[in-house]
């Protein structure tokens, strides 16, 4: 399979964009749709991790618990790769939110992982902290 990084940069924009827009919202269910059901699966998130499947699930929906009220989300793409079924984005996340009920300002940096499975990105990994200033 060839290697193709306009495709991958389209998706990035559209669909990861409009899953992470909702998880801020409240719904975990189109981010969980985009991430690989296949093993390894992980996260070093700001607040929490989970490995595996049951993990993931846990962690997405306590997430959508948390989050509502998303007033703005941008990712700021910083870096990236594609190579044949792999790719990988480094970048900043800037959202306003409320987390628990409370609004919300912050930024993060986040590089993820990704995986081509049955012609489909994935995210297999995302590693996520907040940025110090």
């Amino acid at each position: 399979m060839t290697t193709d990084p306009e495709g991958f940069l389209e998706w990035v924009r559209t669909s990861l964009y409009e899953a992470e827009l909702a998880l801020h919202d409240g719904d975990p269910a189109p981010r969980r749709a985009l991430w690989s059901r296949d093993e390894p699966v992980s996260v070093l998130g700001a607040w929490r991790n989970a490995y595996g499947q049951e993990e993931l699930d846990k962690l997405f929906a306590g997430l959508g618990q948390s989050f509502s009220d998303c007033t703005s989300y941008a990712f700021e793409l910083q870096a990236y790769d594609v190579r044949d079924d792999m790719a990988y984005t480094a970048g900043l996340e800037h959202v306003s939110a409320s987390v628990d009920g409370e609004p919300r300002t912050y930024t993060l940096r986040v590089t993820q992982v990704y995986r081509r499975e049955d012609g489909h990105w994935r995210v297999a990994h995302r590693h996520g902290d907040t940025v110090s200033r």
